[in-house]
C-alpha cells in the first residue's frame, strides 16, 4: 500500500514497514520482539524498583544508573507501538504529527542514553582518581544538576528537527524504511529543499554522540592511568572491576550506533532486511541486556532483586 501526498492542505500519510519480503511470517516475528519488550520493560522496571527501595543503594553511581533504566524505558516505548502494530495488527499507516513525535521522542532518548553513559563514565573516574573528594564532589545535588543538564541538552538539540519536518512538503511515496518513524528516514522523502536539515541532523550527531565518545574514551584513559598507579594487584583488579558494567553497556551502545553507520554509509548493495535488522538491534538491544547486565555484574543489584522478590538462593 503506497500514498501520495502532494497537497498543501492535507497532512501526510507515512507507510511503514517492518521486513519487506517477509511480510508472511510477520505474526511469528511479533512474538520474538514481543518477549524482547517485555524483557527490556520488566528489567528496568525492576532495576529502578530495587534502587528507589534499598535505601543502601542511595549512591551517585546508582542514580546514575536509575537514570539509564528510565532512558531504556523510554526508547522501548517510543518504538513499542508502531513495531507491535505492525508485526501483528499490520497497522502501517501513521500520520505525520504522530510520526514527528514517535521521531522526537526515539532521538531524544538516543541522545539521553549517550549523555547518561558520559556521566556514568564521569562517575567512575572520580571515585578511582579521586576517591578521597568523591563524596565531596558527586553530592546528590550535583548529580541530579547532572541528570537535569543530559536531559535538557538531549531536548534541546532534538526539539528543532520536528520543527523543521512539519514544514516541509512530501509529494513521493511516503513508504518508510522501517516499522517507526527516523529522522533521516522522513527527511529523505522530502521534496523540500531539506539541506538545513540534514546538515543540522549530522552536526547534532557529531555533538552529541561523536563528542560523548570521545570523553568517554579519555575517562578510561585516566582511569586506567590511575589504575596503574596502584601497587597493589588485588587492588587493581578491584579498582578495574567496578567498571566492567559499564564498559558493557557503553559497547552495547556504541558497537550498535557504528553498525548502523557503517551498514548505512557501504552497505548499499545489502538486502533493505539488513539495514532494518541493524536499526532494531541498534534501538531495542540496549534496554534488554543493560539490566541483565547490571544485575549479574554488580552484587548489591543482585542482593536487592533477592531480598525484593523474597528468592531464597546463595549468591
Amino acid at each position: 500500500m503506497v500514498v501520495w501526498n502532494n497537497s498543501d492542505t492535507m497532512e501526510p500519510t507515512f507507510i511503514l514497514r517492518a521486513f519487506p519480503g517477509l511480510e508472511y511470517v510477520h505474526s511469528w516475528l511479533f512474538i520474538p520482539f514481543c518477549l524482547a519488550y517485555l524483557l527490556a520493560l520488566s528489567g528496568n522496571v525492576t532495576i529502578l524498583s530495587v534502587i528507589g527501595t534499598e535505601s543502601s543503594l542511595h549512591q551517585p553511581m546508582y542514580y546514575f544508573l536509575s537514570m539509564l533504566a528510565l532512558t531504556d524505558l523510554g526508547m522501548s516505548l517510543s518504538t513499542l507501538p508502531t513495531m507491535l502494530a505492525v508485526l501483528c495488527l499490520d497497522a502501517r499507516e501513521i500520520r505525520a504529527s504522530a510520526c514527528y513525535v514517535q521521531l522526537f521522542f526515539i532521538h531524544t532518548f538516543t541522545f539521553l542514553e549517550s549523555s547518561v553513559l558520559l556521566a556514568m563514565a564521569f562517575d567512575r573516574f572520580v571515585a578511582i582518581c579521586h576517591p578521597l573528594h568523591y563524596t565531596t564532589i558527586l553530592t546528590n545535588s550535583v548529580t541530579g544538576k547532572i541528570g537535569l543538564a543530559c536531559l535538557l541538552r538531549s531536548l534541546g538539540v532534538v526539539l528543532p528537527t520536528p520543527l523543521l519536518l512539519r514544514h516541509y512538503r512530501y509529494c513521493h511515496v511516503n513508504v518508510l524504511s522501517h516499522a517507526f518513524c527516523l529522522h533521516q528516514d522522513v527527511l529523505k522523502l522530502s521534496c523540500s529543499d531539506a539541506r538545513i536539515n540534514s546538515v543540522y541532523g549530522l552536526c547534532i550527531i557529531i555533538a552529541t554522540v561523536g563528542m560523548d565518545s570521545a570523553f568517554i574514551l579519555l575517562s578510561y584513559v585516566l582511569i586506567l592511568k590511575a589504575v596503574l598507579g596502584i601497587a597493589s594487584r588485588e587492588e587493581r583488579l578491584k579498582a578495574l572491576n567496578t567498571c566492567v558494567s559499564h564498559i558493557c553497556v557503553v559497547l552495547i551502545f556504541f558497537v550498535p550506533v557504528i553498525g548502523v553507520s557503517m551498514v548505512h554509509r557501504f552497505g548499499k548493495h545489502l538486502s533493505p532486511v539488513v539495514h532494518i535488522l541493524m536499526a532494531d538491534i541498534y534501538l531495542l538491544l540496549p534496554p534488554v541486556l543493560n539490566p541483565i547486565v547490571y544485575s549479574v555484574r554488580t552484587k548489591q543489584i543482585r542482593l536487592g532483586i533477592v531480598h525484593k522478590f523474597g528468592l531464597r538462593r546463595r549468591l
